[in-house]
């Protein structure tokens, strides 16, 4: 980017201009970024860390409930999320919101783009979000001369795959207490990933959000949530949440599954983009 302008990739402009969004940086450096390992590929020489960096055309702010990307629009670029939290939804014929997934910090969005050229979700701030635009045209290009990058984005489409399926599994052979487990397991795993705490974290998604990813009423969800506090799994105080027993939650997971090894994985695979 020079001059404020985006230089090489057709569209850009117009996004970088886009209402939902305010510039933060005009540079980002993936090389002193603390979620470069959650981002990239491990044993990325310096030479290309910086040719990936000259990808990262703008770093950008969706402020809560701005929208990153509309189902239609052109696909363009992918986004790593620096800070924050999304979720992704499809609206359904009859005008009904499916949340199809949450995104949080180091993981990549717009992925659904990629196979027709233009998004077949939304992609919504559930906070103040911030992004790297990474235009998919450079990212081919570079991914030719970087075998570890083109492994690297093959390794996160096919993770994509993996939670689909861990959906459709979720939905079709679990009770509201396993959906939920799984979902609370998996979420404490990916905070973990990013040296966070695993136990204590607070939920950016509301009990209804939960319930549509979940395939779940609002009343189930906030029922099962009360009832792992009574439980002794779990405190609750809102939106705040404190795993006490984690050997609880998943034998809740695997104590009734025919295949406890599948749902094992589950709580790994599910929702990480």
């Amino acid at each position: 980017m020079r001059d404020g302008h985006a230089s090489g990739y057709p569209g850009v402009t117009q996004l970088v201009n886009a209402p939902d969004f305010a510039i933060t940086h005009l540079k980002v450096a993936c090389s002193t970024c603390n979620l470069r390992e959650s981002c990239l590929p491990l044993g990325l020489s310096l030479p290309d860390v910086k040719r990936l960096e000259e990808l990262v055309v703008a770093s950008k702010r969706l402020r809560r409930g701005g929208r990153l990307f509309r189902a239609g629009d052109k696909f363009e670029s992918l986004y790593a999320v620096r800070i924050g939290f999304l979720k992704s939804t499809a609206v359904s014929p009859d005008g009904h919101e499916q949340v199809l997934g949450f995104h949080m910090a180091g993981e990549l969005v717009g992925l659904d783009g990629i196979s027709n050229g233009t998004h077949m979700c939304e992609a919504v701030a559930l906070e103040d979000t911030d992004v790297c635009v990474i235009p998919y045209a450079g990212i081919e290009a570079v991914a030719q001369a970087v075998p570890k990058l083109r492994n690297h984005f093959h390794k996160v489409m096919s993770r994509e795959i993996v939670r689909e399926h861990g959906v459709m599994l979720l939905l079709g052979t679990m009770n509201a207490d396993e959906r939920l487990a799984v979902f609370l397991l998996n979420l404490s795993l990916r905070f973990e990933a990013r040296r966070y705490s695993r136990s204590e974290f607070v939920l950016r998604m509301t009990r209804a959000e939960i319930g549509s990813f979940l395939g779940l009423q609002l009343e189930t969800v906030s029922r099962v949530l009360s009832r792992f506090a009574q439980d002794g799994l779990l405190e609750v105080n809102q939106k705040h949440v404190r795993i006490v027993n984690p050997g609880g939650l998943r034998a809740i997971v695997s104590g009734e599954a025919p295949d406890r090894a599948s749902r094992q994985r589950l709580t790994e695979d599910l929702g990480v983009a």
